[in-house]
């Protein structure tokens, strides 16, 4: 979930407001004027350590900021002004009109700043909830909140999430000035002015000052799910250098975000394209989270404390379902550093778990969306030069993946693996009687994978048998029809078949699932017919405009035959304009690519996109494709390539990481590119005419200059 929170590139801090009951994607709605409080964590299936200050008359309840003001069960939040808000990367403020208190954050990574501005008060208050409402509904198992001086409190959260998800939560919390007393609330009350306070269920302090007018008083926090020292040092690391000097904090963060996205300047264009451009690019980087402590250390899946070889990050957040089309190519372009991190934490889950994580969430074994697209991100690193530090091991960590039975693993609890492979690698295919038949689409690109670094590894007899096993996604496809249909486990297909049915699939239909084969477009196109392949998808995409190339019913599982076509706003039709590129009508993938970062992006809080963002999808997606560039498999192949569509803009420079790549710039240039004048008459690299609109990836690092003649 997105909000406007402060927060660094892979903070595991992103500190800032909360207004909404639980529930899927809920957290922070623009449109509701009010707020809370201000939680610290907003990790996917996790949320923690909530602070609001106050000054209106005592509530200990969380109720949901929609109720009344005052009243019973309204609780502590404030009504805000929308006019007050003001958010930038690294920095949220808000007055709290009811409190009459400016509320301004910043972070760093592990450690979040607060600088409250009070009214004058005799009874001014900072609140601490350790339970509240979240989008995955939270619960406290264990807590304790500790008094530790004047100046300074403690304590911990033991929660738990789904089936998953356990962590727990340790915090320092100093304050700027001394408060004049410490309190506590659980399921039995308030207890007042005492030193500790411990609960399971709900527990939350508040600390009291006496304040004058414009008074300010700085909260400083440190996290870590280590352990209480390392709470500790992460605040004095993170934290001492800036000695209570709010800006000095700020100025820190903004100044990250400006070197990571200054990687990628655009010139010409309009100003909104540069809005959205610009906001998309930090969508891409604001969503997932650092886990480890400053000195290294982390909690595994089996809650045991292992050691981060220096210099090296752990990482943690949603699935990578499809992220090989847009959020791994952006990250591998302008931050290698970033998938080199993310090559760590699957060999060191790897290393403890024998097994790697599709979506590790807290450093979690999940399971979440039944595939394992974590392989796609390897194979890249390995193939784009990212990582080369142990191929061997790196091999056998995907190899294992697709041919060790997945399965829930005892004592973790979430699902590893592909669970159903044993299916899939008997019969070519998962039944729709055993499960969803679009995990036989995913297990096959898995397979293409690591083929692929087998291939890059000379490992011949494997390359040739993942290969093979590649090409099951065959195996749904209908011989009349010309549809991925579902089958049962005697090979019968399915009766009344309707290609917009969700029944079967995950979050999609069979329309949008028999695009779905990355890794052999030209196949799939020999199999369906040039001429249907391109009328098909040309119809789909014309009768997509008027839902923005968006259909919300799919962004969960569904089961009723409601007629969508192009969902953008999911998964597994993001590649769908990108087709025709490999179909004969390049025209057609500029057209649409274009009309969905017109129509689908916008640039209000409103309208910042379709669908579900998914921890920077659809914001790498955009800048991506804004770029003029998509990778069909995902950077996979042993030379992989990159599909080329018109740019937005003129002129786009990204800046190349001399640490990984020999080059030190890539220039792309559409001069003209405008409303009018969208299309592409040729290509040149370094002036040498490109055959077709496809470049190797390995030509953009060495750097260099791609030169577009655009017509109307």
């Amino acid at each position: 979930m997105l909000g406007p929170y402060a927060t660094v590139p892979f903070g595991m801090v992103q500190l800032g407001p909360d207004n909404q009951t639980a529930g899927w994607m809920s957290g922070y709605e623009y449109s509701i004027a009010n707020v809370s409080g201000f939680s610290h964590l907003h990790a996917w299936t996790m949320g923690g350590l909530m602070i609001m200050p106050s000054t209106i008359d005592l509530s200990t309840i969380d109720g949901a900021a929609d109720r009344p003001y005052r009243g019973a069960g309204a609780g502590y939040h404030s009504r805000i002004q929308k006019d007050t808000e003001t958010a930038s990367p690294g920095y949220y403020a808000v007055h709290l009109y009811d409190s009459d208190v400016l509320a301004e954050m910043t972070t760093t990574t592990r450690c979040g700043f607060l600088r409250f501005t009070f009214p004058e008060s005799t009874d001014a208050r900072i609140l601490i909830d350790l339970a509240f409402p979240s989008e995955y509904r939270f619960r406290l198992r264990d807590s304790k909140i500790t008094r530790v001086s004047e100046k300074q409190i403690e304590g911990f959260a033991r929660s738990h999430t789904n089936s998953w998800d356990d962590y727990t939560l340790h915090f320092v919390i100093r304050f700027s000035k001394p408060f004049s007393s410490f309190n506590g609330w659980g399921t039995k009350g308030i207890n007042r002015g005492v030193s500790e306070i411990t609960g399971e269920t709900d527990l939350g302090a508040f600390v009291t000052f006496s304040t004058q007018r414009d008074e300010q008083v700085l909260v400083q926090t440190g996290l870590s799910l280590v352990g209480i020292e390392g709470a500790r040092r992460n605040l004095k690391a993170e934290m001492d250098p800036f000695n209570w000097e709010f800006d000095l904090a700020r100025q820190s963060a903004r100044n990250q975000w400006n070197e990571l996205l200054g990687r990628i300047q655009v010139e010409g264009g309009t100003e909104t394209d540069k809005t959205k451009f610009y906001t998309n690019l930090y969508r891409s980087y604001c969503s997932k989270q650092t886990w480890n402590d400053v000195d290294g250390r982390y909690v595994d899946p089996k809650e045991e404390i292992r050691q981060l070889p220096e210099g090296t990050s752990i990482y943690g957040g949603d699935a990578f379902w499809n992220t090989y089309w847009n959020l791994n190519g952006l990250w591998s372009l302008i931050s290698p550093e970033i998938i080199r991190n993310w090559v760590t934490t699957q060999l060191e889950l790897y290393d403890s778990t024998g097994w790697t994580s599709n979506g590790p969430t807290g450093i979690e074994m999940t399971g979440i969306m039944e595939v394992t697209h974590e392989v796609a991100l390897l194979v890249a690193a390995y193939q784009k030069g990212i990582w080369r530090d142990d191929p061997e091991k790196l091999y056998e960590a995907v190899r294992h993946t697709m041919t060790e039975q997945g399965r829930r693993l005892e004592p973790y609890s979430g699902l590893v693996g592909n669970e159903f492979l044993d299916v899939y690698r008997e019969k070519g295919y998962v039944p729709y009687d055993v499960e969803r038949v679009s995990r036989t689409m995913d297990y096959a690109f898995s397979d293409y994978c690591v083929a692929q670094l087998a291939k890059a590894l000379g490992k011949e007899a494997d390359h040739a048998y993942f290969l093979k096993q590649s090409e099951n996604w065959n195996n749904l496809f209908h011989p009349d029809l010309k549809y991925a249909v579902p089958r049962d486990s005697s090979g019968t297909w399915l009766e009344s078949f309707n290609p917009f049915s969700g029944l079967h699939w995950i979050e999609g239909n069979s329309w949008q699932y028999s695009w779905y084969v990355p890794h052999d477009v030209n196949g799939l196109i020999e199999l369906i017919g040039v001429d249907l392949f391109n009328q098909r998808l040309e119809e789909g995409f014309e009768k997509s405009v008027r839902h923005r190339f968006a259909a919300h019913a799919f962004d969960r599982a569904q089961s009723e035959s409601v007629e969508y076509y192009i969902n953008h706003g999911n998964e597994v039709n993001m590649q769908a304009a990108f087709l025709f590129n490999y179909s004969g009508k390049p025209r057609l993938t500029q057209r649409y690519a274009r009309a969905i970062l017109d129509s689908y992006y916008g640039s209000s809080p409103y309208h910042g996109w379709e669908g579900d963002e998914d921890e920077g999808q659809m914001g790498a997606w955009f800048v991506m494709t804004a770029m003029g560039m998509f990778e069909m498999d995902g950077g996979t192949s042993v030379n992989s390539m990159i599909d080329l569509t018109t740019p937005l803009f003129d002129k786009i420079t990204i800046e190349l990481d001399s640490r990984f790549y020999p080059g030190s710039e890539f220039v792309i240039e559409a001069k003209g590119v405008s409303e009018g004048k969208r299309y592409i008459k040729s290509a040149s690299l370094n002036d040498i005419p490109l055959e077709g609109l496809r470049l190797p990836f390995r030509d953009v690092l060495r750097g260099g200059r791609l030169s577009l003649e655009m017509v109307d």
